[in-house]
């Protein structure tokens, strides 16, 4: 990096590294996963949290998903939000 970015070495005041154990017991997510979930082929898309819930509605009227465990997972900032949205508007 210090090729590219001169002094960045030196600029690099602190880093933290935290194992999944770690990501788990501090912040409750299950696994450490940030993902919510697995992001593999059986939880993508219109299986997204599991078959029959990816339209970010819940067995409780009025009550929604939405967060890295909805489509398309939490790699795509905002979009599960405004995906939930969307569907609120339409109910």
């Amino acid at each position: 990096m210090t090729e590219y970015a001169p002094n960045f070495r030196k600029s690099v005041l602190n880093y933290q590294v935290l194992p999944p154990q770690d990501i788990e017991e501090r912040f409750g997510l299950t696994g450490g996963n940030i993902m919510q979930g697995t992001m593999s082929l059986s939880s993508l898309s219109f299986m997204r949290p599991v078959p029959g819930y990816a339209d970010y509605r819940t067995p409780i009227r009025g009550l929604y998903m939405c967060g890295a465990a909805t489509h398309p997972g939490g790699g795509v900032m905002g979009a599960c939000g405004y995906n939930a949205a969307r569907e609120i508007l339409k109910d």
